[in-house]
């Protein structure tokens, strides 16, 4: 399916569906086909809105997990969202806790899937050799339980990013700031539900790092999904979006007790 890439300044972004609004963050080498199951799903009940993450567009400076948190925040003001569920895989979960310890205000729920912020295995202990395409296809796919997930033009877009040394610098200097920016000490001042999401055969974020996250972060629940690694929402989506569906009506009833 075909979305429409809307701009309105320097955003750029997906917006499908009405409903309350449901962000969701990709992550270092994420696409919208991440998130393609997940927005045919949820736009019937939901404002589903995808921001692209300027990943090779900012400055060196700004380059880091910080740095696109703000990017993040100056989005959402722009847009006007409040009382909206975020939602963020691998890096794009990071950047979602680093914007709720900020600005907790106008967020009603956290989604996390796979995400660093805590520990993560990245490309590995060696840096690609620039034009090594096996060395990419390799680790591409370890990112799935099924290597077959990681299809031929998931991986020529890796390799091609991989290729190119700006792009590369910028992607190693993302991976950095993720490392330096653990959370583990303020994750006890996030008080709106949460839901972790993990594949039990998550190789990246190992299972471990969703329990360290389900005991820090207090009004958290976590469910495993078998026979999937760090992208349930593209591996597994029909039972990402089953759980993700009860989070929400539980707390779409709970809002409305309270109201």
């Amino acid at each position: 399916m075909q979305y429409e890439i809307k701009k309105l300044d320097k955003f750029k972004y997906i917006e499908e569906g009405e409903g309350e609004p449901l962000v969701l963050l990709h992550g270092l080498f994420g696409a919208l086909s991440n998130y393609e199951h997940l927005i045919a799903f949820f736009r019937r009940t939901h404002k589903v809105i995808v921001p692209m993450l300027p990943m090779f567009e900012l400055d060196l400076l700004h380059t880091s997990v910080g740095g696109f948190a703000k990017y993040i925040n100056k989005f959402i003001e722009k847009m006007g969202y409040k009382n909206y569920h975020l939602l963020g895989n691998s890096l794009g979960g990071h950047i979602a806790l680093v914007h709720i310890l900020k600005h907790p205000e106008n967020v009603q729920s956290l989604i996390l899937t796979g995400s660093s912020g805590l520990y993560e295995s990245g490309m590995g202990d060696s840096y690609p050799r620039r034009g090594d395409y096996d060395y990419i296809k390799k680790k591409t796919e370890l990112t799935f339980y099924d290597p077959a997930t990681a299809t031929p033009d998931l991986i020529d877009e890796v390799y091609k990013i991989c290729n190119n040394r700006l792009q590369l610098i910028r992607i190693l200097a993302l991976a950095k700031s993720a490392i330096r920016n653990n959370l583990g000490e303020e994750l006890g001042q996030i008080k709106q539900p949460t839901l972790l999401v993990w594949g039990n055969q998550d190789t990246v974020t190992p299972p471990f790092v969703a329990h360290e996250f389900n005991k820090l972060i207090p009004n958290s629940e976590l469910k495993f999904i078998d026979k999937c690694g760090h992208a349930p929402m593209m591996e597994q989506p029909a039972e990402f979006n089953a759980i993700l569906e009860e989070f929400l009506a539980k707390i779409q009833k709970s809002a409305a007790t309270l109201a």
